[in-house]
């Protein structure tokens, strides 16, 4: 992967983040109703970083992105997620090349329901030792792999799959 993907990762994390936002928003125009409500927390302490809701359904989001081709396996998902309202993560796979998004891994219920428990995932760890190289776990975090996660090809399958029959 180039390095402007590593040096600007937090430009590039936002970047995604904006694009996924945008063909959300594209999706409710092109359904006609101009439904769907955007938000972001003011705080990151509940593991999710944006608040969308569309036909009744409310979703807090936990974002993720990896490029097409990484060889990225799990994510770190925060246990405040599951306390939220049909809280979810979705996984969003990118080209690093054009930006294109998809396909995209979807953790969560059906629209109304809460996050599956993940109580008994494996605890994660800080990435970063301390002076001795020790890394200290993270007990509200858990880790989740690939294959709990459900694939959707597109942005509207995702979208149906945030907030129901609605496409």
């Amino acid at each position: 992967m180039s390095t402007r993907h590593t040096e600007h990762s937090s430009y590039r994390e936002k970047l995604i983040e904006h694009l996924f936002i945008g063909e959300l928003l594209k999706i409710s125009w092109k359904n006609g109703d101009c439904q769907l409500e955007v938000a972001k927390p003011e705080v990151d302490n509940s593991g999710y970083d944006v608040v969308v809701e569309a036909n009744g359904v409310i979703r807090h989001v936990q974002l993720k992105a990896s490029y097409i081709g990484g060889k990225t396996s799990r994510q770190k998902v925060h246990l405040k997620l599951a306390e939220k309202p049909s809280g979810c993560v979705v996984w969003i796979y990118f080209n690093e090349d054009t930006l294109d998004l998809g396909p995209f891994y979807f953790l969560g219920s059906e629209p109304g329901h809460p996050l599956p428990s993940i109580e008994d995932a494996q605890i994660a760890k800080h990435t970063k030792g301390d002076r001795y190289g020790h890394k200290a776990e993270r007990p509200n975090i858990r880790n989740l792999n690939k294959g709990d996660f459900t694939c959707y090809e597109s942005a509207e399958d995702i979208y149906q799959a945030l907030f129901g029959d609605s496409i």
